[in-house]
């Protein structure tokens, strides 16, 4: 039986992969459908340590970093620390917060067996590495994204516990904040992630294209991509309301100083009488 581990990370919501490839010498222009992959003697001189033909390490440029047969963590540290070298924003304390692992197994069995741990399969691939580690690059991205959303929802009850209590003043700088998280969540989710693209190789192999299908459909990225779009769009109408509202408690000061203003100055016209 043949095994290889997949370790996945989401330590950053972007990472550009041309200022890495350049840095590297490879001489391509990377796009936000494909990772770059880093083997061999690459690998080598940027984690300064042996690498064996059968290791790999997949950047994807929406924040999720992939280690193909790595059991060293110390290893993964300092290539985070080379990525860190070019993504100031990373924080490497909290590189391990969202992470998962799997592997592949070569047997000799009559189909292919996905698990929770670890998928079966009767020959090996080629697109195997590339297409588990985007989908393990993917889903713990997501879990990123889904952990942010719970934050804007946890602040979004605080603003909504205020109202109960009668309390209307909502501020147009708080307002604008939490409307600017919800549209970075979508936009992070959307455009960088890539749920609902592909890899190329699944548009010209069948075979590809199928095991592509069954590890999406497993982990459930579309049905999670889709629970997160639907919320996005419950607080982006939540925060319609919470604008609304903060207008029109604006507009009803205003006319309260309007009519302030000309009772004193009907006042003022008695007194001159």
């Amino acid at each position: 039986m043949r095994e290889m581990t997949f370790k996945a990370y989401s330590i950053t919501n972007e990472i550009n992969l041309n200022n890495i490839a350049i840095h590297c010498g490879i001489p391509k222009k990377f796009t936000w459908e494909e990772p770059l992959i880093l083997k061999s003697d690459t690998l080598k001189s940027i984690i300064n340590q042996q690498v064996n033909e059968s290791q790999a390490v997949l950047v994807f440029s929406f924040g999720s970093i992939v280690f193909i047969n790595f059991t060293q963590f110390h290893e993964i540290k300092t290539f985070f620390q080379y990525i860190q070298t070019f993504e100031k924003d990373i924080d490497l304390r909290n590189a391990e917060k969202y992470t998962d692992d799997y592997s592949l197994h070569i047997s000799e069995s009559e189909s292919l067996d996905l698990t929770d741990e670890y998928v079966v399969a009767p020959t090996y691939e080629s697109f195997y590495p590339e297409l588990i580690s985007t989908v393990l690059a993917k889903s713990v991205a997501l879990e990123k994204t889904e952990e942010q959303l719970g934050k804007i929802l946890d602040n979004l009850e605080t603003v909504i516990d205020r109202l109960e209590r009668g309390n209307l003043r909502i501020g147009n700088k708080q307002i604008a904040k939490t409307t600017a998280k919800i549209v970075r969540h979508e936009y992070n989710t959307l455009a960088y992630i890539m749920i609902l693209d592909k890899p190329d190789i699944t548009w010209t192999s069948s075979v590809a294209g199928e095991f592509y299908d069954l590890m999406m459909e497993f982990f459930e990225l579309n049905d999670r991509y889709e629970i997160l779009k639907s919320k996005t769009e419950i607080l982006s109408n939540i925060m319609e309301g919470f604008s609304t509202i903060s207008h029109s408690i604006r507009g009803l000061f205003v006319e309260w100083i309007i009519v302030i203003l000309i009772l004193f100055e009907i006042v003022l016209t008695l007194l001159n009488i």
